[in-house]
């Protein structure tokens, strides 16, 4: 049985650039569908957050608005999230946990990892440790990969010179929220020396560098857990 931690954010709010705080949390697809994908695998999953703060849904996550219409969808989304309601309000301490308890990481998007998981010392330490450990997996979808900018050791950022995707310039352009960012993922990732790849917006698109396994947006949530789950078993399969 693989065991899983998800790291979720536990920010409300996203600091914009005019000094508004815009509700966030983490976005419902990204976390729902990986994780039912490998409650599904029978993979034992560990939630875990800075300081063990609850983690909440970004309520746009769950509108209609932002699922293209599609009111089952949100139905299942809520539905699902309210089966494991109480797991994600109590959450583990980040601090008190070791990534070599686990096979995999895993860091679902919204945009709360901007505010807190991109900056957080001991979010950086489990993803430093997990990538450098070849018999382990990291990964992460949309704006979940902020959490990688925490990471650092002796020879500088532990991502760089990496392949990955992540939300891109223009989709953060195209729902209206770039131009009061006060940073944009994208640019943060290539300048810290990552070599971004980016699929047409909105598109289901998941990039896998050995055993770092990336997804570009909510789309791409359950093709990235799936790529989680294949490279385990290859590990399983090479021991």
């Amino acid at each position: 049985m693989h065991s899983i931690l998800m790291i979720l954010t536990g920010a409300t709010t996203w600091t914009q650039k005019d000094g508004t705080q815009r509700p966030t949390g983490f976005w419902a697809e990204e976390f729902v569908t990986p994780h039912e994908i490998f409650i599904r695998s029978g993979a034992r999953i560990t939630l875990a957050t800075p300081a063990g703060r609850r983690s909440v849904v970004d309520a746009l996550s769950l509108s209609p608005q932002a699922n293209h219409g599609d009111t089952e969808k949100v139905a299942g989304l809520s539905a699902y999230l309210e089966r494991f309601a109480d797991v994600l309000r109590a959450p583990l301490r980040i601090e008190d946990v070791k990534a070599a308890d686990f096979d995999a990481v895993f860091v679902p998007g919204g945009h709360g990892p901007m505010q807190d998981l991109a900056v957080d010392a001991g979010v950086g330490k489990i993803l430093h440790a997990a990538l450098h450990n070849e018999r382990q997996v990291v990964a992460a979808v949309c704006h979940g990969q902020a959490s990688f900018l925490s990471a650092g050791g002796a020879q500088g950022w532990s991502f760089k010179g990496r392949k990955l995707t992540a939300f891109t310039n223009a989709e953060e352009t195209q729902v209206g929220l770039a131009a009061n960012a006060i940073w944009l993922l994208e640019d943060r990732l290539r300048a810290a020396g990552a070599f971004f790849e980016a699929g047409a917006p909105w598109s289901s698109h998941v990039v896998i560098d050995g055993n770092l396994v990336t997804g570009q947006n909510p789309a791409s949530a359950g093709a990235a857990a799936e790529a989680v789950l294949h490279r385990l078993a290859s590990l399983a399969g090479s021991a």
